[in-house]
């Protein structure tokens, strides 16, 4: 099998096997979806595993393992009619090794599962403050699911697109428990085969994938996946370079002027050498702040006076950061903490911190430090990828005689200090799980603060959680992003956090590649992908 993966290279796909190849430069820790908490697990996820719904490139929901669904009309109970012709990939712990279908009761199981303690997802806030437990999880018979919930969620069907909801098999799940991570069993279009940690991951095409496409044709059109794990950005893009890579996402700053314009414009260098697509993504890169005053290092912190906050806020210089650090990928983060690109997002309405450096001189003096004189050293925490940027900020705070330290840390051990309350001052960016604004201000409702949920930076505003619970309330798209609005600028009010930008994503392709996605949360989606056009 894998001196078939490795030599399956030709573009003829009449007579042989297309292999669509990727690199997975930040490694990868678990292909269960209860634990799908960043991109490369979102990705490789999405080829394995279905949900009940799906989004669309134009982020909308559509129907997946649900062809359809039913609202009760006081908003509690959501009954979704499931597709009958929907298998788990075979397996030997099925009857005869053959996938049994997929029904509703697998659904109750999964999202059980989801909410379960002693399985830790790091999805579990999805349903934490929206079911009453596992007996909110209803098979009806074999076709029918209902979710009731403790109160009105409009954004329901957004929050069932992300990964998390994807649905497992009991016996597989029960038979391998932590082991399932590399035992992968699901109802999507690939199907799980090989993986090396830190070599190489292997997904085959599922034969008996229940999805067709518009002309009736099966999908997926591809026959394997085959992702790498090298973990240098600029080895990787040499690799896409020699076309031994179809696609590669992001562009490095280690290579970025070599690629683009200070315009983001493709250089004469690489003009028709291969696709470039560029396009909002939701996702927000900022600076956290810590300000929950009840922990320690709060109460040590010059961080803990909103002053401060507003004037770090002021100081940074984010049109020029935007251009010449990120090669205009990216939008100067001058409205909120909700991205732009996402339904609702509207910057004239959304007041954030421009570039104003004598607001800052101004607020320190009001604040008890004059020109930055007994201003202690502030500490600011960061990754080797994004130390240029950080370092770009140091600069910007030390015109203004701010004071930082950059500590930088592996990815991994800076996630466990911010999700442990253990720094005070962090780069951080929000990567959408579903595309509604009620996403991004969930990272500030107080109910979500660690160990709960994703508040972490503590913020604590019971306006914002007034309006934040009034959110579920209302069903109308508008009049809830309305009050998104309102409560974004609530957030900005207060500072707990930085808007760095608004990231645009870059997806490369090689120029015998079609029908790749177009979503603004890069959701890699393979099973529509052809190669060899």
């Amino acid at each position: 099998m894998m001196l078939c993966i490795a030599g399956c290279t030709s573009t003829n796909e009449d007579d042989k096997h297309t292999v669509f190849n990727i690199n997975l430069e930040d490694g990868l820790t678990s292909l269960d979806p209860a634990f799908a908490r960043n991109q490369n697990a979102l990705w490789m996820d999405n080829q394995i595993y279905n949900g009940l719904v799906q989004i669309n490139d134009s982020l909308k929901s559509v129907p997946c393992i649900a062809r359809s669904w039913d609202v009760s009309a006081d908003g509690l109970q959501y009954t979704f009619h499931l597709r009958n012709d929907v298998f788990f990939h075979d397996d030997p712990l099925f009857p005869g090794g053959k996938g049994r279908r997929c029904v509703a009761a697998d659904f109750v199981y999964s999202f059980g599962r989801l909410i379960d303690p002693k399985v830790a997802s790091s999805g579990s806030w999805i349903f934490s403050d929206k079911v009453s437990g596992k007996q909110a999880f209803i098979a009806q018979n074999d076709n029918t699911f209902i979710i009731k919930l403790k109160q009105p969620f409009p954004p329901l069907l957004s929050l069932l697109t992300a990964q998390y909801c994807s649905v497992v098999p009991h016996e597989v799940v029960e038979h391998y428990g932590k082991d399932f991570r590399s035992h992968p069993v699901g109802t999507g279009p690939f199907k799980f085969k090989y993986w090396k940690e830190r070599e190489v991951l292997v997904l085959l095409k599922n034969e008996h994938y229940w999805e067709k496409d518009s002309a009736g044709h099966a999908l997926p059109y591809l026959d394997a996946i085959k992702a790498g794990f090298i973990s240098d950005k600029q080895t990787a893009f040499m690799e896409f370079i020699k076309g031994d890579l179809d696609f590669f996402n992001g562009i490095d700053g280690s290579y970025r002027d070599d690629i683009l314009t200070k315009s983001g414009q493709l250089t004469s260098k690489y003009r028709g050498k291969f696709i470039m697509n560029i396009r909002p993504y939701l996702n927000t890169e900022y600076l956290g702040i810590l300000i929950d005053t009840n922990i320690n290092i709060v109460k040590r912190s010059p961080l803990k006076l909103l002053k401060i906050r507003q004037a770090i806020n002021y100081a940074i210089d984010k049109q020029k950061m935007t251009k010449y650090l990120r090669n205009s990928i990216g939008t100067p983060g001058y409205a909120g903490f909700v991205p732009q690109g996402m339904p609702g997002f509207d910057g004239g309405q959304v007041h954030g911190y421009t570039y104003d450096p004598e607001k800052t001189r101004r607020l320190l003096a009001e604040a008890g430090f004059p020109n930055g004189h007994g201003l202690p050293e502030i500490a600011l925490n960061t990754t080797t990828t994004y130390r240029d940027l950080i370092e770009y900020i140091q600069g910007e705070l030390e015109r203004v005689n701010i004071k930082t330290r950059v500590e930088v840390t592996q990815g991994a051990s800076l996630r466990e200090l911010i999700a442990k309350n253990g720094v005070n001052f962090f780069r951080g960016s929000w990567i959408a799980d579903y595309p509604d604004g009620e996403n991004y201000l969930s990272v500030f409702y107080s109910k979500n603060k660690i160990p709960f949920g994703p508040n972490y930076t503590g913020f604590n505003n019971k306006e914002f959680d007034r309006l934040f619970e009034q959110t579920y309330r209302v069903k109308n798209d508008s009049a809830r992003y309305a009050l998104y609005r309102k409560m974004d600028n609530l957030v900005m009010s207060q500072a707990p956090v930085v808007v760095l930008y608004y990231d645009k994503l870059v997806n490369l392709y090689q120029n015998n590649i079609g029908g790749y996605p177009k979503n603004a949360q890069n959701l890699l989606v393979l099973k529509r992908v052809r190669k060899g056009i």
